[in-house]
């Protein structure tokens, strides 16, 4: 990776980590100590095969159901901005999508007051249900992705 890509990759990874942190903060806000919109009047689905599937066996809520769109389309509005579209940015933007939900999620456990780094571990956080070397499992996933749409992102 040349020097250009080498700082464009920094200061993406640096906005994905301000927006992370932001965003963690409001859902603090939020949600206070009831992780996964536990307590907020909204709809939730707690059981179906494809939560599974797709949910990593947790709870759809009206929440969550209108947060990761939402979150998607504001990655993806440099592109409608400026009008430009290719493999490689569409590529780019998953893979910050991806970081930005790993981060985000860390940094809920661990600058809310209810849990930080004592209370980061799986008896204590019910709706992450598989873990892997100390972290829920779609945290490793996702930073194995995305690390992949990254190359491919700068490699193409």
């Amino acid at each position: 990776m040349l020097l250009p890509q080498m700082l464009q990759l920094a200061l993406t990874l640096g906005g994905v980590f301000v927006l992370a942190y932001m965003f963690a903060k409001l859902e603090i806000h939020i949600e206070g100590d009831g992780g996964w919109a536990e307590n907020l009047p909204t709809w939730r689905v707690e059981e179906h095969w494809l939560l599974d599937i797709f949910w990593g066996g947790r709870a759809m809520t009206g929440y969550h159901a209108w947060a990761f769109p939402f979150i998607a389309v504001f990655f993806h509005f440099p592109l409608f901005f400026s009008g430009q579209w290719s493999l490689p940015l569409e590529a780019r933007v998953l893979a910050s999508i991806m970081v930005f939900w790993i981060v985000e999620d860390f940094l809920w456990f661990i600058l809310n007051p209810a849990y930080g780094w004592k209370r980061f571990h799986r008896d204590h956080i019910s709706w992450h249900k598989n873990w892997m070397a100390g972290a829920p499992v779609e945290y490793w996933i996702f930073a194995a992705v995305s690390a992949l749409l990254f190359w491919y992102s700068y490699g193409a």
